[in-house]
């Protein structure tokens, strides 16, 4: 699909709630793939469920060391707890690791399947193999463009090609010229949409820089040489917290007076925006993620809901974290559920 032309009414169709509560009541299972919802298996009220216990595998393609992920297990995590879940978490940035480690799932007759769609092709071969063996898979994070595709029962994340349009209009707002947009896991289809979508609102410049994610150093040595070929860059662009203050440093070593703004939030990034390194970031609530998605199993389990209908995803983003509003943010960041 050719994200550029997607009607903005199917873009903002959905966006999700903060409690389990606005997830939709449906009267019939899904036609997406996965077990027959149970019937009056328990009490499913507030509070911590006394349903009988399941077994859920969360895959991701998270890479060693970065915090963002920290926020996306920790709600799973939560929700987990609430559900008399048992939760497995597992991740890899390598695709192919990644669908053998959604393999050692199904091999484990696991109840429930959350996981990402960072890279779709690779993983569709064994979301077939989940489907087929009656597990029912969600997604989250990345593949909002090939969940339904694939099967998945539901999808939770961000549009990610819509946060980058509003990312390109806040640079505008704010006066930039000419950006560079830092990807740091190349091929992944939500980083790219991310820079498309800058590209596609900014009216001024927009370079795409692609780094190697996993060695930070050399994340710092890139930007700073680029910074150094080009002095009229006013705006660093990155794609997850951590790279952003690496960021800021590089504009540091380079001489650079250009700004840093980026994509994702963690404590650090936090105080990094109260401070004035950064000028904003755009949180895509990666903490709301984890938790829906274990807690959307539980509930696709214990009542039959599904929530989108299987048609729509539900949109925890973008929101934006500045100045004028960090502060309402920091005490939740503090406690490392935003």
């Amino acid at each position: 699909m050719d994200r550029t032309s997607r009607p903005r009414s199917r873009r903002f169709a959905l966006v999700a709630a903060a409690a389990a509560a606005a997830l939709m009541v449906t009267g019939c299972s899904s036609d997406s793939g996965g077990k027959k919802a149970e019937e009056d298996s328990g009490n499913a009220s507030a509070g911590k469920a006394d349903t009988p216990r399941m077994k859920v595998a969360m895959i991701t393609h998270a890479a060693p060391g970065d915090t963002f992920w920290d926020l996306v297990r920790k709600g799973a995590e939560t929700a987990a707890a609430k559900d008399n879940v048992e939760l497995v978490y597992s991740n890899n940035p390598d695709s192919a690791k990644q669908a053998n480690l959604v393999q050692n799932a199904i091999d484990q007759k696991v109840d429930g399947i959350a996981l990402t769609l960072s890279k779709p092709d690779a993983m569709k071969s064994v979301v077939a193999k989940a489907k087929k063996a009656g597990i029912p898979v969600v997604g989250l994070n990345g593949g909002i463009d090939d969940w339904k595709e694939q099967g998945l029962l539901q999808y939770f994340g961000q549009d990610e090609f819509v946060a980058g349009e509003a990312f390109g209009e806040k640079l505008n707002e704010l006066g930039a010229e000419n950006n560079i947009c830092v990807i740091h896991e190349q091929g992944s289809v939500s980083l790219e949409a991310r820079c498309s979508g800058v590209k596609k609102t900014f009216k001024g410049k927009t370079t795409t820089l692609n780094v190697n994610g996993t060695n930070m150093p050399s994340v710092k040595s890139t930007i700073n040489a680029k910074l150094k070929q080009d002095s009229s860059i006013d705006y660093v662009v990155t794609l997850g917290a951590p790279f952003a203050l690496t960021a800021v440093q590089s504009v540091d070593d380079a001489g650079s007076k250009a700004k840093v703004a980026t994509f994702d939030l963690n404590k650090e990034m936090v105080d990094a925006v109260e401070g004035g390194d950064i000028e904003f970031a755009v949180d895509q609530q990666p903490y709301l993620q984890g938790y829906l998605s274990v807690d959307s199993l539980w509930l696709y389990r214990t009542n039959g809901n599904f929530s989108g209908g299987g048609q729509e995803p539900v949109l925890t983003g973008p929101a934006f974290v500045d100045k004028e509003n960090v502060a309402d943010i920091a005490k939740f960041a503090a406690k490392g559920t935003r």
